[in-house]
């Protein structure tokens, strides 16, 4: 894993538009479970998962190995549709 998150105005402001924070995000990324990180291709992963207050959600990611970060490129909460397949996939 990469040694910290990077933001700026871009992906705030991105995440923000979904009602997502960066703890959230972090959290989600920070505290994911099989069978996520998804490798999406494109250099991208994708997490699904609760944030420290439950709340589920969607975390697109890149890293940057120059700076050996995680850089958050989406984020927003799952459908009600994606939480049903969520809690599927971790029985």
């Amino acid at each position: 894993m990469a040694d910290g998150f990077r933001w700026n105005d871009w992906n705030l402001d991105h995440i923000a538009r979904h009602g997502v924070g960066p703890e959230q995000a972090e959290h989600v990324v920070l505290h994911a479970r099989r069978p996520y990180p998804s490798y999406e291709g494109d250099g991208r992963w994708l997490v699904r998962g609760p944030d420290a207050g439950g709340k589920a959600l969607q975390v697109v990611y890149v890293i940057d190995p120059d700076e050996a970060t995680v850089y958050v490129i989406h984020a927003r909460p799952l459908s009600e549709r994606e939480k049903r397949n969520l809690r599927r996939r971790r029985r």
